[in-house]
């Protein structure tokens, strides 16, 4: 089991949502305002001088889906090329 997350620019939360919803992922977590530096993109830190902030989504999944939500990324990443789209994964167990 893993958990794939997604960091994409606050702008495109509904188009986000909508596109992994569509693709037949309906159960996520979502984290919104979220802040940050990459490396290919200019800082998102919801102040004066870095405006703009993220959110994450993060989906609970057998390690089977993983590529089908990569495919996801990939599209959304295609449609919005300047909106900074990261995708991650981390082996998880359930404790509860």
């Amino acid at each position: 089991m893993k958990m794939f997350l997604v960091v994409y620019e606050n702008f495109l939360d509904e188009t986000t949502t909508n596109t992994f919803k569509q693709a037949g992922y309906k159960f996520y977590t979502k984290m919104h305002d979220v802040t940050g530096e990459g490396e290919e993109h200019l800082p998102r830190l919801g102040n004066y001088k870095w405006p703009g902030k993220n959110n994450m989504l993060s989906f609970v999944v057998p390690d089977q889906v993983i590529p089908k939500l990569i495919e996801v990324v990939k599209s959304l990443k295609e449609r919005f090329p300047i909106a900074g789209f990261r995708a991650f994964t981390f082996p998880l167990e359930q404790c509860i």
